[in-house]
């Protein structure tokens, strides 16, 4: 059960949470339709390659991350999105492509997109393509420390 390890954490630090089981979805604004989430309210993670190491980007699921501003706010050229066989490996106990967006569970800084903190809550896929974790956005940021900053624009 890939959601184990998250909510261990979750538990041990007495967060409240909820789950949200959904029909299998393979796309953030898919997994927002099946969860009847709006594509603005759930957090999607993408892996981002920043010289030789891994972080986690968070934004909304109907954004998408806009390189240039992303190269500097981060103050350097060397960014790019990773491949998913650079990150599989980091995320054993997730499906490929579900990862929350935990860094702190997986060695990695988080950075959020500043649009993900005006709301009061926060939803994220939950280690598989069935589950979601919905809590208070300003739990999650204890918990996890993100940088917050300006790097995704609007989608499609």
């Amino acid at each position: 059960m890939p959601i184990k390890r998250l909510r261990e954490h979750l538990d041990d630090r007495q967060i409240n949470y909820a789950v949200i089981t959904h029909s299998p979805a393979y796309t953030a604004q898919k997994v927002a339709a099946s969860a009847h989430i709006s594509g603005k309210n759930l957090a999607k993670t993408v892996i981002v390659r920043t010289g030789d190491d891994l972080i986690m980007v968070v934004l909304p699921a109907n954004h998408l991350i806009n390189l240039k501003k992303l190269k500097d706010f981060l103050g350097t050229e060397d960014v790019a999105l990773a491949r998913e066989r650079e990150f599989k490996d980091n995320f054993p106990d997730c499906e490929v492509g579900t990862m929350p967006p935990f860094g702190n569970l997986y060695d990695m800084q988080v950075y959020v997109a500043k649009e993900l903190t005006a709301d009061k809550e926060i939803a994220f896929n939950a280690g598989s393509y069935q589950e979601l974790i919905r809590m208070k956005y300003k739990d999650f940021a204890n918990l996890v420390n993100p940088v917050v900053g300006d790097f995704s624009v609007e989608g499609p």
